[in-house]
């Protein structure tokens, strides 16, 4: 059991409003390679759909640590401390570029997620993936401005 230090914010790279399931995130993350990435556990806790339902993949108690049933695999080396969550879509229509895609209903939903999650746990660090991986898109916008614009201001 970790203490959990960050939260951190996915997209699944996919088209903007195209929705994406929980069967499709345990395909690409669970399935033996080469059709997925042969992981034990999906990489994210929570998944927000486009029609602003918010499903949970992973059982967690709700608590400030992370237990070992409750990792998830969003970003190596760092899962321990890290919960994740990711909302479908990422990309442009046409899937070719990064592009903030999510609906009003998702943004409300993860503003709604993100407030209650900072309330529950005030020293958690609140990142998109490419935080860690600065080469990423994801989560295809910036979450610092983000963050600000729903009232929540972090030093990282």
């Amino acid at each position: 059991m970790s203490k959990t230090q960050f939260l951190v914010i996915h997209c699944t790279a996919t088209p903007a409003g195209r929705e994406v399931s929980s069967e499709d995130i345990r395909h690409w993350h669970m399935d033996p390679e080469p059709k997925g990435r042969g992981w034990s556990q999906v990489g994210y806790t929570d998944l927000f759909h486009v029609n602003g339902g918010v499903e949970r993949l992973v059982s967690n108690n709700e608590d400030d640590n992370v237990d070992w049933w409750e990792i998830t695999n969003g970003v190596a080396g760092k899962n321990s401390i890290c919960r994740h969550i990711v909302y479908a879509g990422g990309m442009t229509i046409e899937n070719k570029k990064p592009f903030d895609s999510r609906s009003i209903m998702q943004k409300e939903a993860m503003r709604k997620y993100v407030i209650e999650f900072r309330r529950r746990n005030p020293g958690v660090k609140i990142v998109g993936h490419n935080y860690f991986d600065k080469g990423k898109a994801c989560p295809s916008f910036d979450v610092q401005v983000w963050l600000l614009g729903i009232g929540i201001n972090q030093v990282l």
